[in-house]
């Protein structure tokens, strides 16, 4: 799987949010692939990057204590935040940034994210200035995709920035005429991937923030930037990274992924 080669040539902190609490998968960041905790494997995937700094910021000591033998830059940050983005916002305060440095964050549980798609982020961000986060997009080839709730779609403007993003089809066909497939459609729409370049004045900002109703209507935390007049700029991947690990089934997946691309000798 390759991505566009890009050169930011900018500084950007990696930060991956890792906590222990996990309904799905208990104690996942400590789960094994390849002999290693999955924090590390996310980590290192993310070393491989043009990232300045990548750190693990985390409730937990467990955590704190693998970093430190794996040599990954870790923090400890408070129990209570409920979401990844509050500890983000955590680390802007601890390190003291600039309100202009820009973190990226990057989810605990993808250890096999690519870095260009990191660099990728990060670049779009610098290069809109406007903007207070970026994120990645993907097209859809299937209407079924665009119909799925369990896909997060967004349509852009002229500019690639987002209008909105949802979980129902967007935009509404009131006429879908001869449309059958989303190459058809007026306005194209993305599938949202989960991948954030932030300014940090954005995160020092959005810990004040109430959640907005649509928010809260559909379940997207990113919903609460576009509600309070923040611009988030979108750029288009051709293919989406792998998926992440979510359940004792995605590990498992994850592992044997793992064991094919680093085969043990005989």
């Amino acid at each position: 799987m390759s991505y566009p080669a890009v050169n930011p040539a900018l500084p950007f902190i990696v930060v991956i949010p890792a906590r222990l609490a996990s309904t799905r998968l208990p104690r996942k960041p400590l789960a094994d692939i390849g002999g290693a905790p999955m924090i590390v494997r996310v980590a290192q995937q993310a070393q491989k990057s043009q990232a300045a700094r990548v750190i693990v910021a985390t409730d937990s000591d467990e955590v704190l204590d693998i970093c430190q033998e794996y040599q990954i830059e870790a923090l400890k940050t408070r129990s209570t935040h409920l979401t990844g983005t509050d500890r983000l916002s955590e680390v802007v305060d601890i390190l003291q940034l600039p309100d202009d440095a820009m973190l990226v964050n990057v989810q605990g549980d993808e250890p096999f994210i690519p870095p260009d798609l990191i660099n990728l982020v990060a670049k779009a961000l610098h290069d809109s200035p406007s903007a207070a986060i970026a994120t990645v997009g993907v097209a859809l080839s299937h209407e079924a995709d665009i119909q799925n709730p369990n896909i997060v779609k967004i349509i852009r403007n002229h500019l690639g920035q987002a209008l909105y993003f949802s979980r129902a089809p967007i935009p509404f066909l009131r006429d879908p005429g001869s449309a059958v497939n989303p190459a058809q459609r007026l306005v194209p729409c993305l599938r949202h991937i989960g991948l954030y370049a932030y300014q940090s004045h954005f995160l020092r900002a959005f810990t004040s923030l109430s959640p907005a109703p649509i928010e809260l209507a559909e379940s997207l935390e990113q919903l609460r930037a576009l509600w309070y007049g923040y611009k988030i700029q979108i750029v288009q991947s051709h293919e989406a990274p792998p998926a992440g690990v979510d359940t004792p089934e995605d590990l498992y997946r994850a592992q044997q992924k793992w064991d094919e691309l680093h085969p043990k000798s005989s």
